[in-house]
């Protein structure tokens, strides 16, 4: 809805490759002037390499274009000219194009240009798939493309578990979950990708739940675009696999913020340059109990059914590392002193 007519996608194998490229039915469409997302599916494994690819042509085409103007610039009147080679909103940039055309229309040697004009209005370019996918299979990709400084926009829903598969283990699976092929419990602390990913100092990091604070949410987004150069979402994502009526996800998703299992925050290296520290933490410190909260969902309920004590100490190990990050998310936000320990 925010960008979609000027999209493209590259969907990693997996639950929003499924929903996403289902014909006959799609949650992509187009608006009233027949713009929408361009949207494509590679393997499971190189996503991120495969989405780096949309951003690289499209630079190239931008390239190509801008030659092709300079070719017919005596036929283009000067103030237009610079215009097109300025920076614009893609509002402007689509009128000015839709102008340059209008003044080209009778140029038969310059078919190409018009063509491919479109080439000059911006597009957002988005990587989106799951944790596993993120975190294990394609960490490879993901970590070589952040490294990198091309303005592309990573998404990540984060299921905690091979959602598409069956609900097996990824390395986004929290302490005490059972899972397939898990059925004992996690019994590590998930990987912690975004903090991992703040570390290069130039990519634009966002930690997301929908359900606990919908203005924090898009605001993320809206940043994430706006950022010239790589961004990463990682957005807490429900899932069937996690056991429990998904029609109470939102309140679900709030609970889980407030007792510190799922902190949202926003990093962005703009705030440095500003004299600012780049990390905004955006929830509260830890204030409801965290094994309540757990216990609503059945992949937690399943180990203390089953194994009772191990279940309390991994409760007790969970809210300790999760007191752990906030408390170091809090730190580098300037807010420790609002932390709940020393």
């Amino acid at each position: 809805q925010l960008y979609g007519d000027r999209m493209l996608i590259a969907n990693a194998t997996g639950c929003s490759s499924i929903y996403g490229g289902n014909l006959p039915s799609t949650p992509y469409t187009t608006d009233a002037n027949g713009r929408g997302p361009a949207w494509a599916n590679s393997l499971f494994e190189d996503n991120a390499e495969f989405g780096l690819g949309f951003r690289l042509t499209v630079d190239q085409h931008r390239v190509r274009v801008l030659r092709l103007l300079d070719q017919f610039a005596d036929k283009i009147p000067a103030e237009l000219l610079t215009a097109l080679k300025s920076d614009a909103t893609p509002e402007v940039r689509r009128e000015q194009v839709a102008a340059l055309r209008q003044q080209l229309n009778d140029v038969t040697e310059a078919h190409e240009l018009l063509r491919d004009a479109d080439a000059l209005v911006e597009k957002s370019i988005w990587l989106i798939g799951g944790d596993g996918w993120a975190y294990d299979i394609g960490f490879g990709g993901l970590d070589h493309v952040l490294s990198l400084t091309e303005n592309v926009n990573i998404l990540v829903l984060d299921t905690q578990c091979y959602s598409n598969t069956g609900g097996q283990a990824s390395k986004a699976t929290p302490l005490g979950a059972v899972t397939k092929f898990g059925e004992h419990g996690k019994r590590k602390a998930r990987k912690d990708l975004g903090v991992s990913m703040m570390m290069y100092g130039h990519v634009y990091v966002a930690q997301i739940s929908l359900g606990a604070q919908l203005n924090q949410t898009v605001k993320a987004i809206q940043e994430a675009e706006a950022y010239p150069g790589p961004s990463l979402i990682i957005a807490y994502s429900p899932c069937e696999e996690h056991g429990y009526d998904l029609a109470l996800s939102h309140d679900q998703m709030r609970q889980l913020t407030a007792t510190g299992f799922w902190p949202l925050y926003r990093f962005d290296p703009r705030r440095a340059d500003e004299g600012k520290l780049p990390l905004a933490l955006d929830s509260r410190p830890p204030s409801e109990a965290l094994e309540e909260t757990l216990l609503h969902e059945q992949r937690f309920r399943r180990l203390n059914s089953q194994q009772p004590e191990v279940a309390e100490q991994l409760w007790k190990d969970a809210a300790a590392d999760l007191q752990k990050r906030y408390d170091f998310l809090a730190q580098m936000a300037g807010k420790a002193e609002k932390s709940n320990t020393d």
